[in-house]
């Protein structure tokens, strides 16, 4: 489309969208099990979910690009729950930097010598990942069943192909022309009339 509205498939959206709240929530749990202990080797106990919270971020980002430039954006309620989408992203960004600085803040007693010996302060930054990561989690879950729910119901869908037909034409992008608004294609050119073949003289 030239305006930048491309169409995906947002049954796979539906699916994406609800994978992220049980990803969160199994990080979630891992992140209040290491809270849960001393964090006497962090980057052992951390690094691996830092990761893992890192790579879903990425993915959580490139898929609100992705619905940010297709018919998502333009159904109803979409620029609120691309809104939404976006906050519950930065959030899961937010959580996984800080699976990173807990690690941080647990080993710079090792580079200074008023640091906190003692976990304290990686399990404030934990504490803080956890409920990020509870909230986002409730956020995906609901935009999931939000959007099944329409893509579920005909009333719906026809309501969203309306918004999209507008937006369309808004943006100047014709549909297919009608026939008469076609170029009238030119006549074909005659063929060169034959010639009688000559008599054939004895």
């Amino acid at each position: 489309m030239e305006f930048g509205l491309q169409f995906i498939d947002l049954t796979e959206q539906t699916r994406l969208l609800g994978q992220v709240a049980p990803t969160l929530e199994a990080l979630r749990a891992d992140v209040e099990l290491v809270h849960a202990g001393e964090i006497s080797k962090p980057v052992r106990e951390l690094a691996p979910i830092a990761v893992r919270a890192q790579e879903l971020a990425t993915r959580c980002t490139q898929q609100l690009a992705d619905l940010s430039t297709s018919q998502y954006a333009v159904m109803k309620d979409g620029h609120n729950n691309l809104a939404e989408l976006a906050e519950a992203s930065a959030q899961v960004s937010l959580a996984a930097a800080m699976c990173t600085l807990a690690i941080h803040t647990r080993t710079e007693v090792l580079l200074y010598e008023d640091a906190d010996k003692t976990p304290a302060a990686s399990r404030r930054v934990l504490n803080d990942a956890a409920e990020r990561m509870n909230a986002s989690a409730k956020a995906y879950r609901a935009l999931a069943q939000r959007l099944s729910r329409r893509l579920a119901s005909a009333a719906a869908q026809r309501e969203d192909q309306q918004l999209i037909d507008h937006a369309l034409v808004d943006a100047g992008v014709s549909t297919s022309p009608s026939v008469a608004a076609r170029p009238a294609a030119s006549p074909p050119c005659p063929s060169p009339a034959t010639r009688p073949a000559a008599p054939r003289t004895l």
